[in-house]
Protein backbone atom coordinates (compact mmCIF):
# COMPACT_ATOMS: atom_id res chain seq x y z
CA UNK A 1 0.00 0.00 0.00
CA UNK A 2 1.64 3.18 -1.21
CA UNK A 3 0.10 6.59 -1.38
CA UNK A 4 0.48 10.24 -0.48
CA UNK A 5 -1.44 11.87 2.37
CA UNK A 6 -2.38 15.55 2.20
CA UNK A 7 -3.95 17.72 4.89
CA UNK A 8 -6.16 20.65 3.86
CA UNK A 9 -8.73 23.02 5.32
CA UNK A 10 -11.80 23.04 3.08
CA UNK A 11 -14.16 25.96 2.49
CA UNK A 12 -11.53 28.48 3.54
CA UNK A 13 -8.47 30.28 2.20
CA UNK A 14 -6.98 30.35 5.70
CA UNK A 15 -5.48 27.15 7.18
CA UNK A 16 -6.78 28.30 10.57
CA UNK A 17 -10.34 28.30 9.19
CA UNK A 18 -12.49 25.85 7.31
CA UNK A 19 -12.90 22.14 7.97
CA UNK A 20 -9.72 20.04 8.10
CA UNK A 21 -9.71 16.98 5.85
CA UNK A 22 -7.21 14.30 5.04
CA UNK A 23 -6.79 13.35 1.38
CA UNK A 24 -4.97 10.09 0.61
CA UNK A 25 -4.18 9.32 -3.06
CA UNK A 26 -2.64 6.10 -4.33
CA UNK A 27 -2.71 3.59 -7.17
CA UNK A 28 -5.28 1.46 -5.34
CA UNK A 29 -7.36 1.88 -2.23
CA UNK A 30 -6.00 0.46 1.02
CA UNK A 31 -7.93 -2.28 2.79
CA UNK A 32 -10.89 -0.97 4.80
CA UNK A 33 -9.12 -1.61 8.09
CA UNK A 34 -6.12 0.37 6.86
CA UNK A 35 -8.30 3.27 5.73
CA UNK A 36 -9.94 3.30 9.14
CA UNK A 37 -6.57 3.22 10.90
CA UNK A 38 -5.20 6.09 8.80
CA UNK A 39 -8.34 8.19 9.34
CA UNK A 40 -8.12 7.59 13.08
CA UNK A 41 -4.47 8.60 13.11
CA UNK A 42 -5.16 11.74 11.07
CA UNK A 43 -7.91 12.63 13.53
CA UNK A 44 -9.91 14.97 11.30
CA UNK A 45 -13.67 14.60 10.99
CA UNK A 46 -13.08 12.87 7.64
CA UNK A 47 -10.27 11.58 5.48
CA UNK A 48 -10.88 10.79 1.80
CA UNK A 49 -9.13 7.94 0.01
CA UNK A 50 -8.78 8.14 -3.78
CA UNK A 51 -7.51 5.69 -6.42
CA UNK A 52 -6.11 5.49 -9.01
CA UNK A 53 -3.68 8.38 -9.17
CA UNK A 54 -4.49 9.26 -12.81
CA UNK A 55 -7.52 9.34 -15.07
CA UNK A 56 -10.84 11.16 -15.19
CA UNK A 57 -12.69 8.52 -13.16
CA UNK A 58 -11.51 7.83 -9.61
CA UNK A 59 -12.90 5.78 -6.74
CA UNK A 60 -13.25 7.69 -3.48
CA UNK A 61 -14.16 6.55 0.04
CA UNK A 62 -14.54 8.56 3.25
CA UNK A 63 -13.67 7.66 6.83
CA UNK A 64 -14.22 9.51 10.08
CA UNK A 65 -12.07 8.61 13.10
CA UNK A 66 -14.77 6.09 14.08
CA UNK A 67 -16.34 4.67 10.92
CA UNK A 68 -16.79 4.87 7.17
CA UNK A 69 -19.05 7.72 6.00
CA UNK A 70 -21.18 7.34 2.88
CA UNK A 71 -20.35 10.79 1.51
CA UNK A 72 -18.47 13.85 2.73
CA UNK A 73 -18.66 17.22 1.01
CA UNK A 74 -15.73 19.04 2.59
CA UNK A 75 -13.35 16.13 1.96
CA UNK A 76 -14.59 16.05 -1.65
CA UNK A 77 -13.77 19.73 -2.11
CA UNK A 78 -10.34 19.18 -0.54
CA UNK A 79 -9.80 16.15 -2.79
CA UNK A 80 -10.78 18.08 -5.91
CA UNK A 81 -8.30 20.83 -5.08
CA UNK A 82 -5.54 18.23 -4.69
CA UNK A 83 -6.52 16.63 -8.02
CA UNK A 84 -6.44 20.05 -9.62
CA UNK A 85 -2.92 20.61 -8.37
CA UNK A 86 -1.67 17.19 -9.46
CA UNK A 87 -3.54 16.72 -12.74
CA UNK A 88 -4.75 20.18 -13.75
CA UNK A 89 -8.01 22.08 -13.69
CA UNK A 90 -11.11 20.63 -15.32
CA UNK A 91 -13.68 17.96 -14.52
CA UNK A 92 -13.29 14.71 -12.61
CA UNK A 93 -15.75 11.91 -11.93
CA UNK A 94 -15.66 10.51 -8.41
CA UNK A 95 -17.25 7.12 -7.81
CA UNK A 96 -18.52 7.31 -4.23
CA UNK A 97 -20.33 4.66 -2.23
CA UNK A 98 -23.63 6.46 -2.98
CA UNK A 99 -23.10 7.12 -6.68
CA UNK A 100 -21.21 9.26 -9.16
CA UNK A 101 -20.27 12.75 -7.93
CA UNK A 102 -18.81 15.02 -10.63
CA UNK A 103 -16.39 17.71 -9.48
CA UNK A 104 -14.95 20.64 -11.36
CA UNK A 105 -11.78 22.51 -10.48
CA UNK A 106 -11.23 26.06 -11.75
CA UNK A 107 -8.46 28.59 -11.24
CA UNK A 108 -9.86 31.82 -9.85
CA UNK A 109 -7.21 34.51 -9.62
CA UNK A 110 -4.51 32.00 -8.72
CA UNK A 111 -6.68 30.10 -6.23
CA UNK A 112 -8.23 26.73 -7.01
CA UNK A 113 -11.99 26.55 -6.51
CA UNK A 114 -13.78 23.19 -6.46
CA UNK A 115 -17.43 22.51 -7.20
CA UNK A 116 -19.14 19.19 -6.50
CA UNK A 117 -22.53 18.17 -7.83
CA UNK A 118 -24.36 15.99 -5.33
CA UNK A 119 -26.29 12.84 -6.09
CA UNK A 120 -30.04 13.42 -6.44
CA UNK A 121 -31.27 14.94 -3.17
CA UNK A 122 -34.11 13.43 -1.19
CA UNK A 123 -36.21 14.70 1.67
CA UNK A 124 -39.08 13.65 3.91
CA UNK A 125 -40.90 15.13 6.90
CA UNK A 126 -39.21 14.60 10.25
CA UNK A 127 -41.43 12.67 12.72
CA UNK A 128 -42.49 14.88 15.62
CA UNK A 129 -41.30 12.27 18.10
CA UNK A 130 -37.79 12.41 16.63
CA UNK A 131 -37.79 16.21 16.55
CA UNK A 132 -38.89 16.44 20.17
CA UNK A 133 -36.28 13.91 21.24
CA UNK A 134 -33.50 15.86 19.52
CA UNK A 135 -34.76 19.20 20.83
CA UNK A 136 -34.64 17.80 24.34
CA UNK A 137 -31.03 16.66 23.90
CA UNK A 138 -30.08 20.06 22.43
CA UNK A 139 -31.90 21.85 25.27
CA UNK A 140 -34.00 23.71 22.70
CA UNK A 141 -37.68 24.47 23.10
CA UNK A 142 -40.16 23.94 20.22
CA UNK A 143 -40.92 27.67 20.32
CA UNK A 144 -37.36 28.41 19.21
CA UNK A 145 -37.88 26.72 15.83
CA UNK A 146 -38.56 28.76 12.70
CA UNK A 147 -42.00 27.65 11.55
CA UNK A 148 -41.33 28.84 7.99
CA UNK A 149 -38.68 26.11 7.58
CA UNK A 150 -40.29 22.98 9.06
CA UNK A 151 -38.02 20.23 10.45
CA UNK A 152 -37.07 17.71 7.77
CA UNK A 153 -34.93 14.72 7.03
CA UNK A 154 -32.81 15.55 4.00
CA UNK A 155 -30.30 13.64 1.88
CA UNK A 156 -27.51 14.77 -0.39
CA UNK A 157 -25.31 11.67 -0.14
CA UNK A 158 -25.99 11.19 3.58
CA UNK A 159 -29.06 11.78 5.75
CA UNK A 160 -29.33 14.81 8.02
CA UNK A 161 -31.99 16.18 10.33
CA UNK A 162 -32.55 19.87 9.54
CA UNK A 163 -33.77 22.11 12.35
CA UNK A 164 -34.15 25.83 11.68
CA UNK A 165 -34.23 28.47 14.39
CA UNK A 166 -35.48 32.02 14.14
CA UNK A 167 -32.66 33.35 16.30
CA UNK A 168 -28.97 33.62 15.57
CA UNK A 169 -28.41 33.87 19.32
CA UNK A 170 -30.00 30.44 19.73
CA UNK A 171 -27.68 29.07 17.05
CA UNK A 172 -24.68 30.51 18.88
CA UNK A 173 -25.37 28.16 21.80
CA UNK A 174 -24.70 24.47 21.21
CA UNK A 175 -24.65 22.08 24.15
CA UNK A 176 -25.76 18.46 24.12
CA UNK A 177 -25.21 15.03 25.66
CA UNK A 178 -22.65 13.57 23.26
CA UNK A 179 -23.29 9.87 23.93
CA UNK A 180 -27.09 10.12 23.94
CA UNK A 181 -27.26 12.14 20.71
CA UNK A 182 -24.78 9.79 19.07
CA UNK A 183 -26.90 6.77 20.02
CA UNK A 184 -30.05 8.45 18.67
CA UNK A 185 -28.36 9.34 15.39
CA UNK A 186 -27.01 5.82 14.92
CA UNK A 187 -30.48 4.48 15.57
CA UNK A 188 -31.99 6.82 12.96
CA UNK A 189 -29.20 6.58 10.38
CA UNK A 190 -28.31 10.28 10.60
CA UNK A 191 -24.89 11.71 9.77
CA UNK A 192 -25.35 15.17 11.30
CA UNK A 193 -27.96 17.32 12.98
CA UNK A 194 -27.97 20.45 10.83
CA UNK A 195 -29.00 23.55 12.76
CA UNK A 196 -29.66 26.56 10.54
CA UNK A 197 -30.64 30.22 10.74
CA UNK A 198 -31.83 32.05 7.63
CA UNK A 199 -30.53 35.60 7.60
CA UNK A 200 -31.96 36.22 4.11
CA UNK A 201 -32.75 34.32 0.91
CA UNK A 202 -29.06 34.57 0.01
CA UNK A 203 -27.41 33.95 3.40
CA UNK A 204 -27.74 31.11 5.90
CA UNK A 205 -25.81 30.27 9.06
CA UNK A 206 -25.33 26.66 10.13
CA UNK A 207 -23.93 24.42 12.82
CA UNK A 208 -23.68 20.64 12.47
CA UNK A 209 -23.53 18.27 15.42
CA UNK A 210 -21.49 15.22 14.36
CA UNK A 211 -21.04 12.84 17.32
CA UNK A 212 -21.33 9.77 15.06
CA UNK A 213 -18.05 10.87 13.49
CA UNK A 214 -16.36 11.22 16.86
CA UNK A 215 -16.44 15.04 17.00
CA UNK A 216 -18.84 17.41 18.72
CA UNK A 217 -19.26 19.68 15.72
CA UNK A 218 -18.27 19.97 12.08
CA UNK A 219 -16.99 23.43 11.00
CA UNK A 220 -18.14 22.99 7.36
CA UNK A 221 -20.46 20.29 6.07
CA UNK A 222 -20.79 20.10 2.30
CA UNK A 223 -23.07 17.05 2.27
CA UNK A 224 -25.51 18.75 4.65
CA UNK A 225 -25.35 21.91 2.54
CA UNK A 226 -26.40 19.91 -0.52
CA UNK A 227 -29.19 18.27 1.48
CA UNK A 228 -30.39 21.68 2.67
CA UNK A 229 -30.43 23.05 -0.87
CA UNK A 230 -32.45 20.07 -2.07
CA UNK A 231 -34.93 20.41 0.78
CA UNK A 232 -35.44 24.14 0.30
CA UNK A 233 -36.07 23.56 -3.42
CA UNK A 234 -38.49 20.67 -2.91
CA UNK A 235 -40.44 22.58 -0.25
CA UNK A 236 -40.66 25.74 -2.41
CA UNK A 237 -38.84 27.71 0.29
CA UNK A 238 -36.47 29.37 -2.21
CA UNK A 239 -36.86 30.45 -5.83
CA UNK A 240 -35.19 28.19 -8.36
CA UNK A 241 -32.70 28.42 -9.80
CA UNK A 242 -30.95 30.29 -7.00
CA UNK A 243 -27.71 30.64 -5.11
CA UNK A 244 -26.99 31.21 -1.45
CA UNK A 245 -24.12 31.20 1.03
CA UNK A 246 -23.74 29.21 4.22
CA UNK A 247 -21.57 30.59 7.00
CA UNK A 248 -20.43 27.84 9.34
CA UNK A 249 -17.70 27.23 11.90
CA UNK A 250 -17.42 30.77 13.26
CA UNK A 251 -18.46 29.71 16.77
CA UNK A 252 -15.66 27.12 16.69
CA UNK A 253 -13.05 29.65 15.61
CA UNK A 254 -12.84 28.02 12.16
CA UNK A 255 -14.99 30.25 9.91
CA UNK A 256 -16.06 28.55 6.69
CA UNK A 257 -17.91 29.73 3.60
CA UNK A 258 -19.92 27.40 1.38
CA UNK A 259 -21.40 28.50 -1.97
CA UNK A 260 -24.61 26.67 -2.86
CA UNK A 261 -26.08 26.63 -6.36
CA UNK A 262 -29.59 25.18 -6.64
CA UNK A 263 -30.65 24.38 -10.22
CA UNK A 264 -34.23 23.65 -11.22
CA UNK A 265 -33.53 19.92 -11.39
CA UNK A 266 -30.84 17.43 -10.41
CA UNK A 267 -28.01 17.51 -7.94
CA UNK A 268 -27.08 20.49 -5.82
CA UNK A 269 -23.76 22.21 -6.53
CA UNK A 270 -21.54 23.06 -3.56
CA UNK A 271 -18.38 25.12 -4.09
CA UNK A 272 -15.44 26.24 -2.05
CA UNK A 273 -11.71 26.58 -1.76
CA UNK A 274 -9.17 24.53 0.21
CA UNK A 275 -5.74 25.36 1.55
CA UNK A 276 -2.87 23.29 2.94
CA UNK A 277 -2.61 22.85 6.69
CA UNK A 278 1.02 23.34 7.63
Amino acid sequence: MQGQLYRLAAFSSDPAGGNPAGVWIGDELPAPEDMQRIATEVGYSETAFIAPTTGEHRTIRYYSPLAEVSFCGHATVASAVVLGRLSGTGSYQLNTAVGLVPVRVDDSKGELQATLTSVAPEQKPAPSTLVNEVLNLLQWSPEELNETIPPALAYGGAWHLILATGSLIRLDQLTYDFDRLKALMLREGLTTIQLVYRESDEVFHARNAFPVGGVVEDPATGAAAAALGGYLRAADLIPVPSQFLIHQGAQMGRPSLLHIDVPELGGIRVSGTAVDIV
